[in-house]
């Protein structure tokens, strides 16, 4: 069996809580090939959803991890720790049969789970152009009264 591979299709944030987005990463993976927890948790959801098998596990700070389609080898309840084998690639997920969908959420809000990989660059701001800022001032943003 091999292992869970790169990201296939990234993270894409949502303009609102119910637009259209991906909120999680595909992980290239095969049927049969096993699931490692990404962190110490609880297994909080072992069910099927629609119709594909899936997997949480509630972490600490408010996170919580999905995986589908995945064939749990836990119950709900159970401690897990780090890198534990927690069941089994299975089918049924938007990409059958070539991946493994992994969501998070800190807060019931849906976040990149590449932030606690190292996938995800840190954010620089720029200054405006010159004549951009001439042509936007603060009092036209509405910060003058701040």
């Amino acid at each position: 069996m091999g292992t869970i591979g790169h990201p296939l299709r990234p993270f894409e944030a949502p303009a609102t809580a119910y637009a259209a987005g991906h909120r999680g990463v595909d992980l290239v993976a095969q049927p049969g090939m096993p699931v490692r927890s990404p962190a110490a948790g609880v297994v909080s959801f072992v069910g099927v959803v629609v119709d594909r098998p899936v997997l949480s596990i509630r972490h600490g700070e408010d996170l919580l991890s999905s995986m589908e389609p995945v064939t749990a080898t836990v119950v709900e309840g159970e401690r897990v720790i780090a890198g534990q084998v927690v069941g089994v690639v299975a089918t049924g997920a938007h990409c059958s049969g070539s991946c493994v969908h992994l969501g998070v959420r800190r807060h019931g809000q849906y976040i990149s789970p590449m932030l606690f990989f190292g996938g995800v660059e840190r954010a620089v701001l720029l200054p405006l152009a010159p004549e951009r800022v001439a042509l936007a001032p603060i009092q036209a943003r509405g910060w003058a009264s701040r």
